[in-house]
């Protein structure tokens, strides 16, 4: 797990930003347990929290794209890209950005949807942290890393909900 293998084991940030997340039972469809981080952004202290440790994390590890997956992505994903000095691209539902765009499809653990993206938002080898807040049929990731064109970079996934600060971190191109 990303707390213990980074020294945040114990950490009484985790138990704030965890304390400060709402669960829902039953929404948006009954057998859902949805994870409001509405009552994390009430808390200023739980949410530089989160901001603070992503921060730390990735800091000094040369990444120059933070991509935010519609709407919770949007949240953190800016604070996070200003603070370690990359762009912030936007990963968006359909309709939402004006110019040309590519697009890709997933599904959801209660429907189907779709991201879009800028064309040429990223180049070829950057370094690219993809920011949501939960990995449920792992569709929005998958889509995500397409959109980014995920062979050509390395790409950090971060679940801001999920485990607390659960990080997948996957390898995808072996020549940076």
């Amino acid at each position: 797990m990303f707390a213990a293998e980074n020294g945040l084991k114990g950490d009484p940030r985790l138990e704030a930003i965890s304390a400060a997340i709402r669960v829902v039972p039953n929404f948006p469809k009954k057998g859902i347990m949805f994870q409001d981080i509405t009552t994390l952004l009430l808390d200023h202290k739980a949410f530089k929290h989160t901001i603070d440790i992503f921060v730390d994390r990735y800091k000094d590890m040369q990444i120059s794209v933070v991509a935010g997956v519609e709407a919770r992505g949007f949240l953190f994903g800016p604070s996070i890209a200003l603070a370690i000095g990359a762009k912030f691209i936007p990963l968006r539902k359909p309709g939402k950005l004006p110019g040309k765009v590519i697009s890709e499809s997933y599904e959801l653990e209660y429907g189907h949807d779709r991201l879009e993206m800028h064309v040429g938002a990223v180049e070829p080898r950057e370094r690219v942290i993809i920011i949501d807040d939960l990995v449920a049929t792992g569709g929005t990731l998958s889509a995500a890393m397409s959109l980014l064109g995920f062979f050509l970079f390395l790409v950090f996934f971060c679940s801001i909900i999920e485990e607390i600060f659960f990080c997948l971190e996957l390898l995808l191109c072996d020549t940076l």
